[in-house]
């Protein structure tokens, strides 16, 4: 979730990151109002952040990352920092405290007690930008849309404009994102058709290895709800249906980058395709245990665990409620179960989620819940259900089929 930040202090924001474009400053900055919005999360950070643009001032050190950054099969050349650091029996981990002046236990100790951190360039243009040269920026910043803290290869510190990135090739160290236990999506070997979605072939109402059930087929963001540190956004949709036999929602769908076919979707603010949402044995398994109680879609910008929505209760009961009352709790969803099958809106009176506590601070940005235009009373070509967000603001619109 994106944080603000008084407007007064915008022009100085962007003074500290213009600073840093042609060529970034070797001594600590003088003191700056703006260090009073630096977090006390991103403050934690900073001193990993620190250590790394030390030892990136290394020739040697700084070829081997960027070989590694490099040769990364994971998206946007992420790579977990711990593990890269502890590899070939912690060679680089040596390498960086030797750098720091500081022994290797002492390092150990720091990067056990910080939670996992991954390594990239989030701007394009900088990764086409930097080869490995000494221009460079090492930023860090706990979540999105909080002022970045930045470190040249001297160690000296920098305040940047979390609005706008610098010239100056920035590198990331930020919470892990990437789910770096799973092999990235393009080199798993994906499924042609899997029965037990549904059927396959001929049989149970596919053909061609199309998996019966509800798809998206198009969608569009009125942004990316993604600040520039965070890289490219995350977009994630959601299946939320009943816990239990309570009155509460719990996860039972999940599309996003991180899923194999045919749950996979890597889209971006404006897209067209077809990924499936929720299979037709799920609709099926899902109507048989919960008769009458409808799901919701809802759209998700994932800035933590993939696929695993973790919202604030005193955040999503004041989204989800507000809705319910401007459209008299029809912001849910079910399948006709009928020849013509389509999915239509419901009413949904679920309202908690399952096993979220309210101390839960998340990265996850909450986009909409989608409701069907005929209800909002908003239309799009080609669109045919709309995403409602906080204030009952239009976040964007998709459009859902059942096949």
């Amino acid at each position: 979730m994106r944080s603000a930040f008084p407007a007064v202090l915008a022009a100085t924001v962007l003074l500290a990151g213009c600073a840093s474009e042609e060529s970034p400053p070797m001594a600590p900055e003088a003191p700056s109002p703006l260090t009073a919005l630096v977090s006390r999360e991103t403050s934690q950070l900073e001193g990993v952040a620190r250590r790394l643009a030390r030892a990136l001032q290394n020739p040697d050190f700084r070829t081997r990352l960027y070989r590694r950054l490099q040769g990364s099969p994971y998206p946007e050349g992420k790579v977990h920092l711990q593990r890269t650091l502890r590899a070939s029996g912690q060679a680089e981990l040596r390498a960086m405290a030797a750098l720091n002046d500081e022994s290797e236990a002492a390092l150990d100790a720091t990067l056990r007690g910080t939670q996992a951190l991954e390594l990239y360039l989030p701007v394009p243009a900088h990764r086409a930008q930097w080869s490995g040269d000494d221009r460079l920026l090492v930023a860090t910043q706990a979540r999105d849309g909080e002022v970045p803290v930045a470190f040249d290869l001297r160690g000296g510190r920098h305040i940047l404009d979390p609005a706008r990135p610098p010239l100056t090739p920035v590198l990331a160290v930020v919470p892990v994102e990437t789910d770096f236990d799973t092999p990235p999506v393009s080199t798993q070997a994906l499924p042609i058709c899997d029965p037990n979605l549904g059927g396959c072939g001929g049989g149970g109402g596919g053909s061609g290895g199309v998996y019966p059930g509800l798809y998206m087929t198009q969608a569009h963001f009125v942004q990316d709800f993604e600040g520039w540190l965070k890289g490219s956004p995350e977009f994630e949709i959601h299946i939320m249906g009943q816990y239990g036999h309570t009155d509460s929602l719990q996860k039972y769908q999940c599309a996003g980058e991180n899923r194999s076919s045919p749950y996979y979707w890597n889209g971006g603010t404006n897209w067209s395709g077809s990924v499936m949402l929720f299979s037709q044995a799920e609709l099926n398994g899902y109507r048989l245990a919960h008769p009458g109680v409808n799901f919701r879609v809802v759209a998700m910008e994932d800035d933590d665990t993939p696929c695993v929505m973790k919202i604030d209760q005193n955040r999503w009961l004041p989204f989800i409620s507000s809705l319910g009352s401007a459209y008299q709790s029809v912001t849910g969803a079910t399948d006709t179960g009928s020849v013509k099958k389509y999915i239509a809106a419901g009413r949904s009176l679920l309202n908690f989620l399952a096993s979220i506590a309210s101390w839960i601070k998340s990265n996850d940005e909450l986009i909409g819940n989608a409701i069907e235009d005929k209800v909002v009373g908003e239309y799009h070509t080609g669109f045919n259900w709309i995403l409602r967000g906080d204030g009952n603001k239009t976040n964007g619109w998709i459009r859902l089929e059942m096949r």
